[in-house]
C-alpha cells in the first residue's frame, strides 16, 4: 500500500547501504549464491528485455549526427536525417541478431526538431521510412524509449524554459508516433529541480503535466534521480497524475528514504498497469570515481542480486553502462543461456 502524502509503502522500510552504493553486507560474504531452479521462476513465460542507450560502439556509426546551426539548410537536414535513420536501422538489426530487445533511441535523430529554425515537415517527408523502422521494431518484439536532455524541465520557474521543454517533448512524441509505436514505448524524463521548495516544484510539475497534450501525457514516465527527486517524491507525483515511475536502481541507491530494492519495486510496479512492463534503469558504481559515476562495464555480481529481485516481475531493463552493447550482451547471455544461473542471495 502507498501512503499518498509520503509516497512510501506503509510499514517499516529496510535500509540500504548508500555509502557502498550497493545492497550488501560489508562485514560478511560479498556474494552468496543460489541456483535459479530454487526460485520457482517461470522465465520463458515472462521474458525480460535487456537493452542499452543510443550508441552502439561495435557497429561504429552514429544515429545522432548533426551540424552547426549556422550551416543549416533543408538539403543538409534531409541528408543528415537520412543518415541517422540508416544508422538506427543498422543498430536495431544488430540488436535483433544478438537478442537485445530494448533500446533507447537518441534524441538527436532529427536535428533541430524543436528549434524555431525547423520549418521543414520532417514528419511527412520521412513518414514511410519511420513507419518501416517502427514495423521492424514491432516485428522483432522490441521496445524503445527516448530520454530528452537535462534542460527539459516542466517545473522550471522560467516560463521560457517550460515552453521549450514542451516543444522538446512534442518532438519526441512525434518521433514515436511517426514510428507507429504504441504508448508503451515511453518518453523518460526527470521531474526537474526543486529551487529551494520541493512541494512547490512538485506542484508546478503536476500543473504543467495536466496542461500537456494527450499525445505527450500518455507517453511520459518520470524517473527518480540521485540528488533531488527520490522515489518517494516520484510516487507522490504518480498518485496525483497517474504517470508511471521509471525506477533507476543506481539513483535509488544514492538517494532514497530507506526502501530496500524489493520494497521499491513493489511500489513502482503498480504504476505501470496499463503501460506495459515496468521500465527499469540499471547501473552500478564505478569504483575508481566519485559516488554517482556509472560503471565502465557490467558488474555481474551486482546485477545478479538485482536480477534476483526482478524474477517473476514484468520489467524491461536498460543498462546505463559505459561500454553499452558489450555489457548488454553479457547480461543477455548471463540471463538467457544458463539454466543454472547463479544469482546473489539476500544477505
Amino acid at each position: 500500500m502507498v501512503d499518498v502524502e509520503s509516497g512510501r509503502a506503509v510499514g517499516p522500510p529496510s535500509a540500504c547501504d548508500v555509502t557502498a552504493c550497493r545492497w550488501s553486507v560489508q562485514d560478511g560474504p560479498a556474494t552468496l549464491y543460489s541456483h535459479i531452479d530454487n526460485l520457482s521462476v517461470d522465465w520463458k513465460a515472462n521474458p525480460m528485455r535487456i537493452g542499452y542507450p543510443c550508441v552502439n560502439l561495435t557497429v561504429g556509426i552514429s544515429a545522432s549526427r548533426t551540424f552547426r546551426l549556422a550551416s543549416y539548410s533543408e538539403r543538409r537536414l534531409i541528408e543528415t536525417i537520412d543518415a541517422n535513420l540508416d544508422a538506427l536501422q543498422a543498430i536495431l538489426e544488430w540488436n535483433a541478431d544478438h537478442n537485445i530487445r530494448y533500446f533507447r533511441i537518441s534524441s538527436g535523430t532529427i536535428p533541430f526538431a524543436s528549434h524555431p529554425v525547423m520549418r521543414f515537415d520532417w514528419r511527412s517527408h520521412f513518414a514511410e521510412r519511420l513507419n518501416a523502422i517502427g514495423r521492424y521494431i514491432e516485428g522483432q518484439g522490441m521496445r524503445v524509449n527516448v530520454h530528452p536532455g537535462q534542460y527539459t524541465l516542466l517545473n522550471s520557474i522560467r516560463d521560457e524554459v517550460v515552453i521549450q521543454s514542451v516543444a522538446e517533448l512534442a518532438y519526441h512524441a512525434d518521433l514515436l508516433d511517426g514510428l507507429g509505436l504504441d504508448f508503451t514505448n515511453k518518453i523518460q524524463i526527470h521531474v526537474g529541480g526543486v529551487y529551494g521548495d520541493k512541494p512547490a516544484a512538485r506542484d508546478r510539475f503536476i500543473e504543467a503535466f495536466a496542461g500537456l497534450p494527450e499525445s505527450i501525457r500518455r507517453r511520459l514516465a518520470v524517473e527518480n534521480d540521485e540528488r533531488q527527486v527520490n522515489l518517494a517524491d516520484a510516487m507522490q507525483i504518480h498518485a496525483v497524475t497517474g504517470v508511471p515511475v521509471l525506477f533507476d536502481v543506481f539513483h535509488h541507491r544514492i538517494h532514497n528514504q530507506g526502501e530496500s530494492l524489493g520494497e521499491a519495486l513493489d511500489l513502482v510496479s503498480p504504476t505501470w498497469v496499463g503501460h506495459g512492463p515496468a521500465m527499469i534503469d540499471y547501473s552500478s558504481q564505478n569504483p575508481d570515481k566519485q559516488v554517482g559515476a556509472h560503471a565502465a562495464s557490467i558488474d555481474l555480481d551486482d546485477i545478479s542480486y538485482v536480477l534476483r529481485e526482478l524474477w517473476n516481475r514484468d520489467v524491461d531493463v536498460m543498462l546505463e553502462i559505459k561500454d553499452k552493447e558489450t555489457s548488454a550482451l553479457r547480461a543477455v547471455e548471463f540471463v538467457s543461456e544458463r539454466r543454472e544461473l547463479l544469482v546473489m542471495s539476500r544477505p
